[in-house]
Parts: structure tokens; C-alpha cells; sequence
């Protein structure tokens, strides 16, 4: 994987190790994600199928993109589409996506970078690879996380954060085993560069074959684990977990991760896992494609704002200005 890698993890700040009072969070369920496709074609995974979005709360869905190995011309994006009423956060692993809004607004996220979106009251927006992508192929592997607004944040005017591999904090764990890169939320006292609305805290971890970490995690946050690769156990009675699956995490002030000793050949790096937390908004949810909101009367004004051109016109290809942040 090309996100963001250090050669030698000792040099990092570790964790501390945790009070053995400390009650590690009980697995509830772990599912397996469907594959789809999205956009133009391209393939995902839909992380959270199946699961009650009680459970999820504050997010609302989350694809894995690839991972995939393009030909030469095959590499594909989304056609212009618009959202309201949640923000979407895009974490490029391996490849690139270039995006463009309809404020003039875009940039490119590649190689452990992150694109913050807050959607808020509406917005047009196109994910496309650049053109040198699709001439040439290659590896594209990716994330996009949504995470639901607070009935008051809903209509917040548009902003974007782009945060570059080199600004997540980096921590390992107190043995050395694994690297944490915290692109949201704070661990430890170890603060990731995402400014979020809803209270919430992102991971991608990377622990080598039997490596174990014990992460302190607020407990009025809930709690998510989804494997991109490898196999590992989750929780404290060492419930099996790999590629593919997402664990729904019990109460509790710590989680529990480890990697098998034995991996695949293409998974040999060890285990690949994304930790999600976040405040539960507890409000209603009205979701219809590209809308988050709180009523179906709110979600039926949406579409008919974007039908009317209220939430903006798409504009020429490379009409972009500067993401703001």
C-alpha cells in the first residue's frame, strides 16, 4: 500500500500501555461487504451492508474502491452528482482521484492523502482519475466514508479540508508492532488533522504478522473495525476477522486488534484495518441516494433543489480554483 509508511517505527511515539482495568470493547457483529459497482464502474465494496444504522451512527455508508489493478483505458470515475446534508471523506490508499465542484473548487488526492467534503446545504461535485491514469493503468485503492450532519449542520455552506499524507499523525503501538495513522480524532493524546462537526475519530492501522494493539477509545464513542486486507482477531475473545469484513464494537474503553501470525503472500505486510468511532447523533434519518437528511419532506426538497439548479451547474473540465479548507 503507498499511504504513508515509516521504515523504522521506533522512532515514532508509541502508546502507552493500558491499565489492565481498562475493559477492551465485545464484538457485537462482524458482516462481510458485498461487492457493487459505483459511478462510471468502477468496483467497491459497500463496508456497512446489512448493518442497522443505529449501530453505525454518525455514519451513514462507506465504500472500499478497489482494490484494483486497471489496464490502460480502463481506469474510471463518477459523472457529475450532488449531496446534501452530510460530509464525505475520501481516503486515497493507492492511485489517484482528481475532484471538481461547482464553486470552482478541487484538487487531487493520491497516496494517503484525505479530501474532507462537508456537503452541507448542497453542492455538484465529479471524482475522476487524470487522464494520465487512464492512458497509463495502475493500482487504485481507496475509501469514501460518510458521515452524517446534525439536523443543525445540515445546511452549513460547503467546505473542504484536504489533508496530505504528511499532516496525519503517526503513532506505533507500545511493542512496536503496528502503525497508526490517526487522520481524524484523538488517540492518546495523538490528534489527527481532520476538523469534524460530529465528534469522531479515524484510523488506519497497519499491524505486522502477530502484532497486537490495545487503542484507549472514548466510550461514548461507538465503535467500527473494517479489514482491507489481511486476517487478524478483533476484541477481547480474539473473534477471527479479514478482508473485507466490518466488526460492530460493544461498549467499552479500549479496542483490541491483532494480525495472525500466518498471512496470505499478498497480504504478507500483515493487517490492513480501518477504526472508525464517532458521537451517535441520535436523530432521525431520511437518506435517499445522494441526500441525507432528517424528513422525507427535506429529502424531496433536496432533489428538488438540484433539479432546479439550486445546488449549482456543472462546470467545464479544468475549471478548477483552490480547495479551501
Amino acid at each position: 500500500m503507498a499511504a504513508v509508511t515509516v521504515p523504522d517505527l521506533t522512532v515514532l511515539p508509541r502508546l502507552e500501555a493500558l491499565s489492565p482495568e481498562t475493559t477492551s470493547r465485545p464484538v457485537i457483529s462482524v458482516t462481510s461487504a458485498p461487492g457493487g459497482f459505483e459511478g462510471e464502474g468502477f468496483p467497491v465494496k459497500r463496508a456497512f451492508a446489512g448493518v442497522d444504522l443505529a449501530a453505525l451512527d454518525p455514519f451513514i455508508h462507506m465504500d472500499e474502491m478497489g482494490e484494483v489493478e486497471y489496464a490502460p483505458g480502463e481506469p474510471k470515475g463518477t459523472p457529475w452528482h450532488p449531496h446534501r446534508g452530510f460530509e464525505t471523506v475520501t481516503y486515497m490508499i493507492d492511485g489517484i482521484m482528481d475532484h471538481q465542484d461547482s464553486h470552482g473548487g478541487g484538487g487531487s488526492i493520491t497516496d494517503g492523502a484525505t479530501q474532507w467534503m462537508t456537503a452541507g446545504s448542497g453542492i455538484l461535485h465529479i471524482e475522476a482519475p487524470p487522464e494520465q491514469l487512464v492512458v497509463s493503468g495502475g493500482l487504485f485503492h481507496g475509501l469514501q466514508l460518510w458521515v452524517n450532519l446534525p439536523r443543525a449542520g445540515k445546511l452549513a455552506a460547503p467546505r473542504y479540508q484536504d489533508l496530505r499524507s504528511d499532516q496525519v499523525a503517526l503513532v506505533s503501538s507500545p511493542d512496536g508492532g503496528a502503525l497508526l495513522r490517526i487522520i481524524a480524532g484523538d488517540i492518546a493524546g495523538h490528534t489527527g488533522p481532520g476538523s469534524t462537526h460530529t465528534p469522531m475519530a479515524m484510523v488506519h492501522a497497519t499491524l505486522t504478522p502477530g502484532a497486537q494493539v490495545d487503542l484507549p477509545w472514548r466510550r461514548d464513542f461507538n465503535a467500527l473495525a473494517y479489514v482491507m486486507g489481511g486476517n487478524g482477531f478483533i476484541g477481547p475473545k480474539q473473534t477471527p476477522i479479514g478482508t473485507g469484513q466490518l466488526a460492530v464494537l460493544g461498549a467499552g474503553g479500549a479496542l483490541r486488534v491483532s494480525a495472525a501470525q500466518t498471512q496470505e503472500a499478498r497480504h504478507s505486510s500483515g493487517l490492513e484495518v480501518i477504526l472508525l468511532g464517532g458521537l451517535p447523533i441520535r436523530e432521525p434519518v431520511a437518506w435517499a441516494g445522494p441526500f441525507v437528511m432528517n424528513t422525507k419532506a427535506e429529502v424531496m426538497q433536496a432533489f428538488e433543489d438540484y433539479q432546479a439548479g439550486r445546488l449549482g451547474q456543472p462546470l467545464p473540465h479544468g475549471a478548477v480554483g483552490g480547495a479551501t479548507v
